[in-house]
């Protein structure tokens, strides 16, 4: 299975299986994250650099306009799409096998982490990874240290609050904030 093909899988929300090829091919691709990772992790980086090191950690260009302040932490990185003027700070965790879409604008703040796998909750099925997508809109700012869940979609303009857990989708425009989040009010 090649890259293309994996990627086709696992966008259809087919899980990864323990021992099967999608599974051993995610995990080979992996190990590319990893190095890659530590290469933008383990030293000082020109904005050029750390743009060049995204885009081979994703598989695709990143917009010139795309900054990032390391470390950054992936643990697959080819399913990960970044929009123009997108900022992502320190210490941010994506776990993208499911698919991680950020919009234009967006704004990332501190150790945020966006995950994108479920295990099986019964002990003889959490070897079954179950993907659902993050995607995250246009002009959207998250506050330092939320949690996006696998499946959200975070609508236009939104602002979730530092420390909030997103677990469902979140209307364009609105606060959200809590564990789990809940609007607290709109965006006028």
């Amino acid at each position: 299975m090649n890259l293309e093909e994996l990627l086709t899988y696992m966008n259809a929300g087919n899980p990864l299986v323990v021992g099967t090829e999608a599974f051993d091919c995610m995990h080979a691709l992996s190990y590319e994250a990893q190095r890659l990772t530590m290469e933008l992790n383990s030293a000082s980086h020109t904005p050029e650099e750390v743009r060049d090191l995204m885009s081979r950690i994703t598989g695709r260009d990143v917009p010139e306009d795309f900054r990032l302040f390391p470390p950054f932490y992936t643990d697959f990185g080819k399913n990960i799409r970044l929009g123009r003027g997108v900022f992502i700070n320190s210490c941010c965790c994506f776990q993208d096998q499911g698919g991680i879409t950020v919009g234009d604008g967006t704004l990332i703040g501190h150790r945020v982490t966006v995950a994108t796998i479920n295990h099986g909750l019964r002990p003889d099925e959490r070897h079954i990874h179950n993907l659902a997508p993050v995607t995250i809109g246009r002009n959207v700012w998250i506050g330092a240290g939320a949690i996006l869940l696998p499946g959200v979609t975070v609508g236009d303009d939104a602002v979730i609050a530092a420390g909030a857990v997103v677990s469902r989708d979140v209307p364009p425009a609105s606060i959200v904030g809590g564990v789990p989040a809940t609007v607290i009010r709109m965006i006028e």
